[in-house]
């Protein structure tokens, strides 16, 4: 088991967290040496459903993941579970659901359903209110104390930064565990984040390729005051233009013979997989 992630998240460093959704993403994201992984939302309709971040995955089809996700690895989990997939009373059985399958963290958005994209233009937020009113019920509803309730706000891009900022400030009275307030402009911005929040709570921030992030790594994020770097795509940013050179190549050419020697043999993935260990689990069960 790893560490738990409050402690890991308690640390005077920013903690990496690659973005993952499904079991190979994570037992990569786990071999690599990293310490916690992110079952991004995005990431998930993008690759099992073949659509945008755009509130089109239920919460019983995140729910599920999580717990193939959990039955291959061990490491902290912070759950993407959106807008909590309705109200207040919503909230509390996704909490109850998500936790029971295996997340570490919930990360719960102020998005009005359906949620699009943090980086997508055309947003809209509910009151700070509401929000408030679910957290509290996400709080109540976690059966331990270790399953930490993380709360973003989207309010920035909708109706300004002073308005995000008041918002995260309600977030954390309500008992939020992590504040994460998404797509900061400017690299000032960031600063009078981490300069109001960064000394009281872990704050959270996305780096997306191809987003609006004003600061790109990891030390830069830190000297801000950041505690959790979300890398909530890059697996796919990087999958995606690999596998469509390969598929071009094989339709130019009919063969993949030029590529070989960047691809990994059928033996290698079974290795990767631990074949050799479930071939070795079931020979303990094999009686004359």
């Amino acid at each position: 088991m790893g560490e738990p992630l409050h402690r890991l998240l308690a640390k005077d460093a920013a903690l990496p967290v690659p973005g993952i959704y499904d079991g190979l993403s994570a037992r990569l994201v786990e071999l690599a040496g990293f310490e916690a992984a992110f079952l991004s939302g995005a990431c998930l309709s993008f690759a099992r459903f073949g659509r945008p971040d755009m509130g089109l995955v239920s919460a019983a089809e995140v729910a599920e993941t999580v717990a193939v996700i959990r039955e291959r690895t061990d490491l902290p989990l912070i759950v993407d579970m959106d807008t909590g997939f309705g109200n207040a009373l919503n909230v509390r059985r996704t909490v109850t659901t998500f936790e029971r399958a295996g997340a570490s963290a919930l990360q719960m958005e102020d998005q009005l359903m359906p949620k699009r994209c943090g980086h997508m233009q055309g947003k809209q937020v509910i009151s700070s209110g509401e929000m408030v009113g679910k957290i509290h019920a996400a709080l109540d509803a976690r059966r331990s104390r270790d399953t930490l309730i993380f709360a973003r706000t989207d309010a920035l891009d909708v109706h300004g930064f002073d308005d995000a900022m008041e918002r995260a400030e309600r977030y954390l009275e309500a008992g939020a565990d992590a504040i994460f307030i998404e797509a900061p402009k400017t690299a000032e911005q960031m600063r009078m984040i981490g300069a109001q929040f960064g000394h009281r709570t872990p704050l959270i921030h996305n780096l997306v390729e191809g987003g609006h992030s004003p600061v790109q790594t990891l030390e830069e994020l830190q000297a801000l005051h950041y505690r959790l770097a979300l890398f909530p795509a890059s697996l796919l940013h990087l999958f995606i233009p690999t596998a469509q050179n390969m598929l071009a190549e094989l339709r130019h050419s009919g063969h993949l013979q030029a590529m070989r020697s960047q691809m990994i043999d059928l033996a290698d993935v079974n290795g990767l997989l631990g074949a050799d260990e479930l071939l070795a689990a079931s020979r303990e069960y094999q009686y004359e």
